[in-house]
């Protein structure tokens, strides 16, 4: 019998890792770990509403899991449902003041809400924590920092590697946002626009794209 060919597909990838963690979790029901990797090999193929489902069925095993809340928080922010987002980072904030992503998460949810103190507080917490641009990386959030920084210009942001829907609707907030602050309304919705028509829809800078343009209407 011949061996199957390997997966090739992302997609396929996607739902072989859901169907394992699905399957490690069948022989152990209980076990929170196990709930937190199907959570996340289930956001890894966009289905967010079963992660949330997931991640759900965790808090009701251990409800003061800070971790199962920092995750189910990142995707209710990933299906725009701000306030329970803002819900559950927040009291995961409290049951552990030490995970970077509780902090980081709840900042982009304050700022697609409009409340860019609350944003700055949760973002300056993230930072006690980490210093992500000193790290080894070209990633979009790098390209950002070096944009802001005055170390490239606009016209460098984007290379031609930056083919990905997320990369571009993330790379094409921060363009965005770096006309706004400038008080360039016109190239700011350009390209918040090209954000939003990425189809990079769980990018967080496709979420405040979507909330800039609402702003600037």
């Amino acid at each position: 019998m011949l061996d199957a060919a390997p997966c090739h597909a992302k997609h396929c990838c996607r739902t072989g890792a859901i169907a394992r963690a699905q399957a490690a979790l069948a022989a152990d029901p209980r076990n929170v770990d196990k709930i937190i990797k199907l959570g996340l090999a289930q956001s890894g193929a966009r289905q967010y509403r079963e992660a949330i489902a997931t991640l759900t069925r965790g808090l009701a095993i251990a409800p003061d899991n800070a971790v199962l809340l920092r995750w189910r928080g990142h995707r209710y922010l990933s299906v725009r449902e701000f306030d329970r987002a803002a819900t559950d980072l927040t009291r995961g904030s409290r049951i552990d003041s030490t995970i970077y992503g509780i902090w980081y998460h709840l900042g982009a949810v304050r700022y697609s809400q409009g409340d860019f103190a609350g944003a700055a507080d949760a973002f300056a917490r993230a930072m006690l924590a980490r210093r992500p641009d000193s790290l080894p990386a070209t990633n979009a959030y790098v390209q950002r920092l070096r944009l802001y920084r005055g170390e490239i210009g606009p016209s460098e942001v984007f290379t031609p590697a930056d083919t990905a829907d997320v990369q571009i609707a993330t790379l094409s907030y921060r363009l965005g946002n770096w006309h706004l602050v400038r008080g360039d309304t016109v190239n700011a919705r350009r390209w918040f626009e090209r954000s939003v028509s990425s189809g990079g829809w769980p990018g967080f800078g496709f979420i405040v794209s979507e909330a800039e343009l609402r702003r600037l209407r």
